[in-house]
This record gives C-alpha cells, structure tokens and sequence, in this order.
C-alpha cells in the first residue's frame, strides 16, 4: 500500500510542478545552473565510459568472429547497433542516474532538512516548480549528450578494431555504414527523452518528501538510486517492445 500511495503522490507532486509558474527572469537563470550541473558538468564521465565502453564491445564481437568466412565489416555493424540502441541511451542513463539523480536528491533533500523549502513556502512560492521544473527542462537536454555518446562509442570501437588489429578502418567503417537504419537514431532519443524526465522527477520526489535529518538525506538518495534505475529498466523494456518489436 505504502508503493500505491507514493506513486500517487509522486503523480501529484507532478501536477503541482507547473502550477503557479516562478517568474520568467528567476526561472531562467535556475534552468541555466541545472544544464551547467546536471548536463554539461556531466559530459567528462560520459565521454570517458561511452569511448571504452565502444572499445569492449568492438573486441567482444572480434573475438566471437573466428570463422574467416565471417567479414570483418560485421564487427563495426555490431558495435554501431550495440551502441546506438542500448549502451548510449540506457547505459548512461544509469550512469546518470547515479551522478544526476544523487545530486538532485541530496540537494533538495538537504534543503527540506535546513527548512529552505518551507521558507520558500512561506514567501508564496510554489517550491514544487521553483526546485523540480528547471531540472525537468535542463534534462531535455540530456539527448545532446547521448547524441555524443553515440560517437565517441562508435569511435572507440574504430580505435580498438584499427589499432587492437581486429579489423581494418575500411572494413570497420563499411559496417557502420551497412543496412543503417535512420529510425533506430529516433528510437534512441525517444528512450532518452523519456528517462530524461524519470531522472529529473523520481530522485525529486524523493529528496521533496524526505523526513528526518542528514542520515536520512543518504538514504533517500540510494532508495532514488534503486527506483530511479528499476523505472528505467522496466520502460526500456516496455519502450522497445512498442517501437521495434
């Protein structure tokens, strides 16, 4: 019952984020500092997993390759659809959820502990948008991310084929090439549009309805953590079901 009772609340809570709208000149400076946090401060750990992540996949795929009859061209095709449909968004979605979703929950955790959010309350403000919708918009950017996470794990495939002596760049590249499909680029970003908004709203509502001190603001953040990551597995599934199966 507690389950059906926060997932009401959480839905409510989301209700209440685009009631009473903080003002223009306010909200777009908060919007700016949460892309700053939440999208770009998050590029380096991004770029850094996405290109090895690439790389492991490029030589996983070689060294399964052992009957010479096989084209090399197979392994870039295999890391391409590897890496555009499931490491790239759902991957480092969980990535994200760890960084992103810690930080979110901690931070508005920490400020219902020091009683920021009833002060805000108190002045008037409608506290549900003034701390979750600038993270909600800021994560719309979230698929400018993904979108090089694609690429540097593609080349990291191309670095450990051409250089670990997999496959040659002609036959690597012939393989990204081969029977591309455009869609699988929309699907993508359709996924990450959603965990987008599960990112910024789920490890919300957790730091938002939080009681008790700092030992309870960690554990608020691992139980964001947990759920966060659970609700992203489970629509991966439900999501590729609709759009591929």
């Amino acid at each position: 019952m507690n389950y059906l009772a926060d997932i009401g609340r959480y839905f409510i809570m989301i209700g209440e984020v685009f009631k009473k709208p903080t003002k223009w000149r306010i909200m777009r400076s908060l919007i700016l500092k949460e892309i700053d946090e939440l999208i770009f401060n998050s590029l380096g750990i991004i770029i850094f997993i996405s290109f090895f992540i690439g790389g492991v996949v490029t030589i996983q795929t070689a060294l399964n390759l052992t009957n010479p009859l096989i084209p090399k061209s197979l392994i870039g095709f295999a890391t391409r659809q590897s890496v555009i449909l499931e490491f790239a968004p759902t991957f480092t979605s969980i990535i994200m959820v760890g960084k992103v979703g810690s930080y979110i929950t901690s931070s508005i955790g920490t400020m219902r502990v020091t009683e920021q959010i009833d002060a805000l309350e108190v002045m008037g403000v409608n506290s549900l948008n003034y701390l979750v919708f600038p993270k909600i918009i800021a994560m719309f950017m979230y698929p400018f991310a993904v979108a090089i996470a694609m690429y540097m794990g593609v080349l990291g495939g191309w670095v450990a084929a051409v250089f670990g002596n997999f496959a040659p760049s002609g036959d690597f590249v012939q393989g990204l090439q081969q029977e591309f499909i455009p869609f699988h680029v929309t699907y993508a970003f359709i996924k990450t549009l959603v965990f987008a908004f599960i990112i910024a709203t789920i490890p919300s509502f957790h730091g938002y309805f939080m009681r008790g001190g700092a030992l309870e603001v960690g554990k608020a953040s691992t139980t964001s953590f947990v759920w966060t990551s659970v609700v992203i597995i489970v629509l991966n599934y439900v999501l590729t079901q609709l759009l591929l199966g």
